[in-house]
């Protein structure tokens, strides 16, 4: 199989849950961006609307302040790696993808602004469509969850986005209880036989604190957040959203050389 995409977390925002306020200047992006070059990141997530419990709403006016600057920044650095901003706004997405960015990371998997998927098609850009909904009730998590995502998928399509532009995310930390995520978890492969790339998003969350056992900073959750990417390469998935990319390039690569599944 292919290298396993490692996508590095560029929070831009000063409430973030794990990086709020560290990257919240356009040198400080930049900085950070050129480390994870360094450190083998296929893709740069910027994400300007935080998403942690209790988060403060802003408008598309501040999230685009907050992301368009860094974008260009990047780009002026002679930085070439994609890049994907995280919104949910049609508007966010047009303006990002204007400004250089080459993926849109929709946590609202097309739902909240369809429009978004317009833009997606007409920009030729890849979308990740995470799974997330206004409902938090299933008769069976993984199976609700895969429907709900390939329901997306199809609407993708119907917008002009291209088959092969389409990434689906379990959406592991949104809508479903500490029990519910283990089960998606320990279903990905029913996820990843649909056909489409998945990324799987689990770094530094509430689950891997809980399964760790006992208090722990977010940033001390990177050991235990491998152990996801680990989880993740055995059931197929194609790409990785972590806070330490250094520490999960360098896992996913010696792990998959180990099995003679690397490809990169």
């Amino acid at each position: 199989m292919g290298r396993l995409k490692v996508m590095g977390i560029l929070n831009t925002t000063p409430d973030s849950f794990s990086d709020g306020g560290k990257y919240n200047s356009v040198e400080a992006a930049v900085h950070r961006a050129r480390e994870m070059v360094e450190e083998g990141v296929d893709i740069i997530d910027i994400g300007g609307y935080s998403t942690r419990p209790g988060y403060t709403e802003i408008t598309a006016e501040t999230e685009i302040e907050r992301t368009v600057p860094v974008v260009k920044a990047i780009r002026e650095a002679g930085i070439t790696v994609d890049i994907s901003v995280d919104t949910f706004r049609s508007e966010v997405a047009r303006a990002v993808l204007e400004a250089g960015a080459t993926m849109i990371n929709d946590q609202w998997r097309g739902i909240y602004d369809e429009k978004i998927l317009d833009v997606a098609a007409a920009f030729d850009a890849p979308i990740f469509l995470m799974h997330n909904n206004n409902h938090s009730t299933y008769n069976n998590v993984t199976e609700d969850m895969i429907r709900e995502l390939k329901e997306s998928a199809d609407l993708a399509l119907k917008h002009g986005v291209k088959k092969e532009n389409i990434w689906l995310d379990p959406g592991i930390g949104f809508v479903k209880s500490r029990e519910e995520e283990l089960e998606v978890m320990r279903n990905l492969k029913q996820l990843t036989a649909e056909g489409y790339p998945v990324l799987l998003a689990t770094s530094r969350k509430r689950m891997v604190k809980e399964l760790i056992g006992g208090e722990t900073d977010a940033d001390d959750r990177d050991a235990g957040t491998l152990a996801t990417t680990i989880i993740g390469i055995e059931a197929g998935v194609k790409a990785v959203r972590v806070h330490n990319v250094k520490m999960n390039r360098q896992a996913a690569d010696v792990y998959m050389k180990l099995k003679g599944d690397y490809n990169g």
